[in-house]
């Protein structure tokens, strides 16, 4: 007789049959796989032994058993994430949880190339100038409203234009008349001196610097016979056709000031009221 062969768990012969040796000592399939094999997280049956089983976190699954629980598709090839306690594929979990492209609605994938502003994300090549519409990429751009413009484009439709050259002011310039002007551009009629930042009056439409208006149209001060331009001295006084700065208004004779005081035309002079009477 041979000698008996049998399981160490339920003591059956395994003479003729399949078995599993663990620390030397054989068991049948179904005792071993009663003591040794692992529960499967996912339907709660025992992981067979010639199943192939997959492992994450502590825990246990058959193969097909592990799946993304959003789309079920398998994960046993493919990158996958944990959401409270759920497999989630990556492509679940970009659609669930990841940024949507404002543009085209899909979603921002992790990893790819986007722009960021004002709290919406965009997938690189979607970030396009409404005016050209080319990839705005990492050019400087200018927003207006919901909108988003490449420098040269919203310069060109929406940058005022100097009244004299015509061209885009980018920065700075003057107004003049309601209208923009670049500095370079706002000049005295006159000399062609810049006006910007100094004192200037004007002749019709034109500007002119306070020394080509004298020297061109201001009236004279009778007394010193320098212009009246409305600056520096500020006011005149204006008498027949003539016309005296307010601290030239004097008596011709004491030269006390006349400014508010009576006086006499004598002539081309003017006198106080004492030299009058003289």
């Amino acid at each position: 007789m041979s000698e008996p062969f049998d399981c160490d768990s339920c003591k059956e012969s395994l003479y003729g049959r399949k078995y599993i040796q663990v620390d030397d000592v054989p068991r049948c399939v179904p005792c071993y796989d009663r003591l040794y094999a692992n529960t499967c997280q996912e339907c709660k049956e025992l992981i067979e032994h010639n199943s192939r089983e997959l492992y994450y976190e502590d825990r246990h699954y058959h193969e097909h058993c592990f799946r993304c629980s959003r789309c079920s598709c398998s994960l046993a090839d493919e990158p996958f994430t944990c959401q409270e306690d759920a497999l989630v594929c990556n492509n679940c979990y970009c659609n669930e949880f990841s940024s949507k492209c404002v543009a085209c609605g899909k979603t921002v994938m992790p990893g790819s190339k986007q722009l960021e502003y004002g709290g919406c994300v965009w997938h690189e090549e979607c970030f396009v100038c409404c005016g050209c519409e080319q990839p705005i990429g990492a050019q400087s751009f200018i927003p207006d409203k919901s909108k988003y413009y490449c420098v040269p484009c919203y310069e060109g439709r929406f940058s005022p234009r100097c009244a004299h050259c015509k061209q885009i002011l980018v920065q700075g310039g003057v107004t003049y008349r309601d209208e923009p002007w670049h500095k370079e551009c706002f000049l005295c009629t006159g000399c062609k001196v810049q006006l910007a930042g100094q004192p200037f009056t004007t002749q019709g439409e034109d500007p002119y610097c306070v020394k080509c208006f004298s020297n061109l149209y201001a009236q004279k001060c009778s007394a010193c016979d320098k212009p009246i331009t409305g600056f520096g001295e500020g006011k005149y006084i204006s008498f027949e056709e003539r016309q005296w700065h307010q601290p030239c208004f004097k008596c011709s004779e004491c030269s006390v000031s006349l400014v508010g005081a009576g006086f006499f035309p004598d002539g081309t002079k003017i006198l106080c009221k004492s030299c009058n009477a003289k």
